[in-house]
């Protein structure tokens, strides 16, 4: 790895202004007693007096999500939290990856009703002559295998035109047994770890 930083000045997206299905950080709670109303209400509740609050049906936390689909957005989700191992910056925000990059499809058209999914995402190196690009691509490659359903099947490659020796790279991230090899290399999960710790 270049003990250099080759991107000093990278373009940054603001995080706020991805797209993400994750939740927003939680507001913070009401203060009961702290308003107008407080002591009216506080009395109302101490006379025996009670209000009932009517919920939603669409607002229930306990949902069962589990038959979605998992579908793009969710991918970017996954991936675009992951920090660039150059910059304390998470690869979302420096549009290393987006959601118009990332596809699912059928692993097997010729299958009806088969579950076998491959999800494909391409990467798009913040310079043309990134010596990570293939650290990268092993990252979003480790994080989606930890946190897909065994059905799917990853395919991580780096985005035609964007870097000096994409074939290579992409060589590299599509061979199973380069891949594992590469992972069995203590520093290199050592760096790949570091990358998936701001994952959400």
């Amino acid at each position: 790895m270049a003990s250099e930083m080759q991107n000093s000045n990278p373009i940054i997206l603001n995080a706020a202004d991805l797209p993400t299905r994750l939740p927003k950080a939680p507001q913070k709670p009401y203060a009961y007693g702290t308003d107008v109303f407080s002591s009216t209400l506080q009395s109302l509740g101490q006379s025996g007096d009670s209000f009932t609050l009517i919920s939603h049906p669409d607002s229930e936390e306990d949902n069962d999500m589990s038959d979605e689909p998992i579908d793009e957005q969710e991918i970017f989700d996954l991936v675009s939290t992951i920090s660039d191992p150059e910059h304390p910056i998470s690869l979302g925000s420096l549009a290393v990856v987006s959601l118009a990059d990332i596809m699912i499809k059928p692993s097997l058209p010729h299958v009806p009703g088969s579950p076998l999914r491959t999800v494909t995402v391409l990467i798009t190196p913040t310079i043309t002559h990134c010596s990570l690009a293939t650290v990268i691509g092993l990252g979003v490659r480790v994080r989606l295998e930890q946190s897909l359903p065994p059905r799917f099947r990853v395919d991580v490659r780096i985005k035609e035109g964007t870097h000096s020796t994409a074939d290579e790279v992409n060589k590299q991230l599509g061979d199973k047994e380069r891949v594992a090899a590469a992972l069995e290399n203590g520093t290199l999960m050592g760096v790949i770890a570091k990358m998936l710790e701001t994952c959400q």
